[in-house]
């Protein structure tokens, strides 16, 4: 899955760069019940956000291992990394037990099925069938080493010379397939809607959401990526609530841009409030870029979250 648009800091604004203590005073001046930057700092946020390899490379040097202590000494607790399947064996070994040496939980990695709109389940074709499983069974393996339980999943794009219902069978027909090859490992299939493309299958929460209910399985959930739906479908608060009893994770980017909280028009403190109050302790994936370069801009990300999580404490 091609997920370099997002993850290179491609998107910068214009204007001038905030310096490291800029950035600490501001992050002071928006704590709420008195508490200061440097009591803040490093302190565990009240949701589970997981930043991904790259989003503090400038801070802290290229080696993912390193960059995942940065992390947790930040306040961070999960981390989600889309290209884990293709990472070796050794890697994700190491990248495990990190985690679990230091308490942190393991979002999704992306079932390789070679790429979003390819082979697609729509199709009903039994050579495409057979690429998704072979990558859920991989899912299996990838598991094991890195304790992840959570893999993303798109079905493909549309098969527009088949009626929609046919192709709805044919995916909840793969889906099934694949959910049981990860049911009994406790792995959780989260398929994802998209906007990238119209011509991707799987684009809105209602149809993600008939789609589960028709695969009937614990592991098939949603992946509901608030960038996405925010521009296919909007009403991103009421239609989680339509949808909640099948969600199972969370990806934030705010739009346009596709970058960090508090640089678009999504209002995160309120969706974030609505999410803690609700009880999800799940994950929520960092899947978006940075909004400045540098330093500097890796600090404004770890800001964004500290004011749009405030509100939580």
């Amino acid at each position: 899955m091609n997920r370099g648009s997002f993850i290179k800091n491609s998107a910068l604004a214009a204007g001038a760069v905030l310096t490291g203590n800029a950035v600490l005073g501001s992050t002071a001046a928006s704590c709420n019940n008195g508490e200061t930057a440097a009591t803040v700092a490093g302190k565990t946020f009240n949701l589970n956000y997981a930043p991904h390899d790259g989003m503090f490379k400038n801070s802290v040097g290229s080696n993912f291992l390193d960059q995942i202590k940065f992390m947790y000494d930040q306040g961070f607790r999960a981390i989600e990394d889309n290209g884990m399947a293709g990472r070796t064996p050794e890697e994700q070994e190491k990248i495990g037990n990190l985690l679990s040496k230091l308490g942190m939980q393991m979002g999704v990695f992306v079932v390789d099925k070679g790429g979003n709109g390819a082979n697609t389940l729509a199709a009903g074709k039994q050579e495409y069938v057979d690429i998704f499983l072979k990558g859920c069974r991989q899912a299996v393996e990838v598991s094991k080493r890195c304790g992840g339980k959570l893999a993303t999943v798109v079905p493909g794009d549309f098969q527009r010379n088949l009626p929609l219902d046919i192709q709805n069978a044919n995916v909840i027909t793969a889906l099934r397939k694949g959910a049981e090859i990860l049911e009994p490992h406790g792995i959780v299939m989260v398929l994802e809607p998209l906007s990238d493309t119209p011509d991707l299958y799987l684009r809105t929460s209602a149809q993600t959401y008939m789609i589960c209910k028709g695969v009937n399985s614990p592991s098939c959930k949603i992946l509901y990526d608030m960038y996405h739906m925010a521009k296919n479908e909007g009403n991103l608060i009421n239609n989680i609530k339509l949808t909640w009893d099948e969600i199972g994770y969370f990806q934030i980017g705010d739009n346009p841009g596709r970058n960090e909280p508090t640089t678009g028009e999504v209002n995160y403190k309120n969706i974030f409030k609505f999410l803690h109050e609700k009880g999800y302790k799940g994950v929520l994936g960092m899947e978006h870029g940075n909004s400045r370069p540098g330093k500097e801009g890796e600090q404004r990300v770890i800001q964004a979250y500290r004011e749009s999580d405030s509100l939580l404490g």
